[in-house]
Order: C-alpha cells, then sequence, then structure tokens
C-alpha cells in the first residue's frame, strides 16, 4: 500500500512527553498515530471520549475571580487548619 506524508503541528513539550509513553510502550510515534487513525476511519468516530473540563467553564472561571476578589477585598478569610489523615 503506498503511503502518505502528513506534517501537523505540537507542542514541543506535548511531543517529547508523546515519545516517551510510545518509547515505555514499545512503538514510535508514527505507529501510534496509525493505530489512532485506523481506528478513527474503521469505527467512524474518535475513539475516546472528548469533553470539556468543568473546571475550564465560563461559570467557574467567574466563580473563582469572584472568589480571588473577595480575597483581595478582605470580605474572604482564609484560616490555616490541621488535615486530618484517615486510618
Amino acid at each position: 500500500m503506498a503511503q502518505t506524508l502528513i506534517n501537523f503541528r505540537i507542542d514541543e513539550e506535548t511531543k517529547k512527553e508523546m515519545e516517551k509513553v510510545c518509547d515505555e510502550l514499545g512503538m514510535t510515534m508514527t505507529t501510534a498515530l496509525n493505530i489512532f487513525v485506523k481506528k478513527m476511519t474503521r469505527e467512524k468516530r474518535i475513539p475516546f471520549d472528548v469533553a470539556i473540563d468543568s473546571f475550564y467553564t465560563e461559570s467557574n472561571i467567574k466563580h473563582l475571580e469572584q472568589v480571588i476578589n473577595d480575597i483581595d477585598t478582605g470580605k474572604a478569610k482564609l484560616e490555616e487548619h490541621e488535615l486530618i489523615e484517615e486510618e
């Protein structure tokens, strides 16, 4: 089967992490990406869940900004306490 070259950009640190994981699995990034592409074309879907992390939702960001504002303006007080470890 004829092969073709695909170029795409990825963050350098992410690439290094991906190479490390692939190496630990005994495969190259090319092999890993081929597995992904073949599974996606066979199943006609992205082969994993794609979801937005709720931490980054607009409502949560607004809430966190309000908490920061409350701390900055003295409305909220932070207290130090000891953590209790369960036995």
